[in-house]
């Protein structure tokens, strides 16, 4: 088995990479990107790729919702949360008053923007593949580096010949991110009880009240949204595609229902996977919204298509 991540080593993906369910063993190798993650899973390089999805402070990590909402599709496995802290460091010998420039992975900088806005007033964020890449390249490069100081784990930042000159700088220090292990397609392992599932839909037209459609077939069935975030579809302004995770299985009813009408009101719909919520978590539908709720209304419709007497 062979599974691939955003590397180098020394980013927390490799963290996640290493506590991914069900690829016990497998071989680990970094890429650059995660682009380059998902398309080695696509040409049959890799079984899997572990890439990053969501932080609790910024949010969607908008290179994998992208990736994930085009081309050949690809099938979520998985997720693993990994709490992320972070270090500024530097070359040896480099002192806190001599860094100007900062580099680092855009959600690094975006997690650590008040502590370096406090400390480094005049320093200029520059964005980097990883936090993992930012250390590797200040530490390898011979001569001028593209910023004076790297935001990242302090593993990667050892690895790399740094020093750290300040520990825990994130703004929020109990930041959390999302990592999934995405295969090719196939079928949904069974429903635990506690899952989420993960969609992408367009919206028919722009017009008033089309999300509105939208959500609804999530409302009226009682399904808790853990996640949605507009992505432009790249074609005109105004146009956009929606990346939703929400709590269920495709094979319970009621999602079932709710993916269904999603099919019927919206021109694409791009199932993604269900699959274990991370946290164990279970849902609490609202009354009358249950799994339940839906099998019974099933059977009673089926009484009265055949002529069975309804209660």
């Amino acid at each position: 088995m062979r599974l691939v991540y955003l590397g180098p080593p020394g980013t927390f993906t490799e963290v996640a990479a290493g506590r991914a369910p069900g690829t016990a063993g497998a071989e680990r190798v970094p890429v650059a990107s995660v682009d380059a993650a998902l398309n080695a899973v696509r040409e049959g390089e890799a079984d899997f790729a572990v890439v990053p999805i969501e932080n609790s402070v910024e949010g969607g990590v908008t290179s994998t919702l992208d990736a994930l909402g085009a081309g050949r599709p690809l099938s979520i496995r998985a997720e693993v949360l990994v709490p992320v802290t972070f270090v500024l460091a530097a070359r040896p010998g480099t002192a806190l008053a001599d860094v100007r420039r900062v580099g680092s992975h855009p959600h690094a900088l975006a997690q650590c923007r008040g502590w370096v806005a406090e400390h480094l007033p005049a320093a200029l964020a520059v964005p980097a593949l990883s936090t993992a890449a930012a250390a590797q390249v200040l530490g390898g490069a011979a001569g001028e580096a593209p910023y004076d100081a790297a935001l990242c784990a302090e593993p990667a930042a050892l690895a790399a010949g740094l020093e750290v000159l300040a520990r825990d700088v994130a703004d929020n220090a109990g930041a959390v991110t999302r990592f999934v292990v995405v295969g090719r397609p196939a079928a949904p392992p069974p429903p635990t009880g506690s899952d989420k599932t993960t969609v992408v839909a367009s919206l028919a037209e722009d017009r008033s009240g089309a999300l509105l459609e939208l959500l609804e077939q999530f409302a009226t069935r009682g399904i808790n949204l853990t996640r949605i975030e507009s992505r432009p579809q790249g074609t005109e302004l105004g146009r956009y595609t929606f990346s939703i995770d929400c709590e269920g299985h495709v094979a319970d009813p009621r999602v079932s229902e709710a993916l269904m009408g999603l099919h019927r009101v919206c021109p694409r719909v791009r199932y993604l996977g269900s699959y274990p919520r991370a946290d164990g978590l279970a849902p609490v539908p609202p009354p009358g919204t249950a799994d339940a709720d839906f099998t019974a209304a099933r059977a009673w419709l089926a009484d009265l298509l055949s002529g069975r007497p309804a209660t």
